[in-house]
């Protein structure tokens, strides 16, 4: 249930960060509502991981997704560079997610 928190917290992480580049500086009302309701979101569902999970793992693996998702989604959405060590290093904080992901003993 915890990684299942986490992977939420995660995803509204993703969301958060998004939303950031659309609000324009909390001048946009949705978008600025968004940005509050998902960031709220996030740091209250990593609390609630962080009760069964290590602190240092879930927090590496809320950024990690936090990151990828973001930088994902800057490719598809905003067009942002695709290049191979761009996607390289995308590649590794995956692999160091999925690293601790199996080695957590809860």
């Amino acid at each position: 249930m915890a990684w299942l928190l986490l992977f939420s917290a995660g995803v509204s992480e993703i969301v958060f960060a998004l939303s950031l580049k659309y609000n324009q500086g909390f001048t946009k009302l949705w978008p600025s509502i968004i940005t509050m309701v998902s960031g709220g979101c996030s740091f209250y569902l990593l609390m609630l991981a962080i009760k069964t999970l290590p602190l240092g793992t879930a927090y590496a693996v809320w950024t990690g997704m936090g990151a990828v998702g973001v930088a994902i989604l800057g490719i598809i959405l905003f067009k942002e560079s695709a290049e191979l060590y761009r996607l390289l290093s995308i590649t590794l904080v995956i692999a160091g997610i999925i690293g601790l992901k199996l080695t957590d003993n809860s």
